[in-house]
């Protein structure tokens, strides 16, 4: 199946590598659930998380399955003072993509983009491909020029 992100990077010949697994429907957490099918370190499988700023804007947030995304530090990061998760259905509209399968690539409209500075330790990252049970993986930065993104500290320890 070619999604929206994977046609992203296909036409822009950036270099990635496709991986499936069975995503379980009852899983709560989408990207500890891609790491573990995976036998990946949830250190580089990265969640896309989407937060509300309070100015009204929608940004993306990139960050490792194995973190919480600091809504602080991400209002910070986008000049605001509070950013709020989004809304599923405001997500999932605004991305084309179902939660659990949102790709920071591919996007119906694009969004501004943060990336989680833990991405810069790594050769290869892995995030959703645009559907559940499908993931990237790519360099750390091809996601950020791809996405347009800027990079800062976004995480605490802890699962969300």
């Amino acid at each position: 199946m070619v999604t929206p992100a994977i046609k992203l990077l296909e036409e822009t010949g950036t270099e990635h590598r496709v991986i499936g697994y069975d995503h379980d429907p009852g899983a709560d957490s989408y990207g500890r659930e891609a790491a573990d099918a995976l036998g990946l370190d949830p250190g580089e499988v990265f969640k896309t998380l989407l937060a509300t700023l309070d100015g009204g804007e929608t940004v993306v947030a990139v960050v490792p399955a194995a973190r919480r995304l600091d809504l602080k530090a991400l209002a910070r990061a986008a000049g605001a003072k509070k950013a709020v998760i989004a809304d599923p259905g405001d997500a999932e509209r605004l991305t084309g993509y179902v939660v659990g399968g949102i790709s920071p690539l591919g996007q119906r409209r694009r969004l501004r983009t943060f990336v989680d500075a833990s991405a810069e330790r790594l050769t290869v990252m892995h995030v959703s491909g645009g559907r559940r049970g499908l993931e990237i993986a790519l360099a750390p930065c091809a996601l950020t020029a791809l996405a347009d993104a800027s990079v800062h500290r976004l995480t605490v320890a802890g699962d969300d």
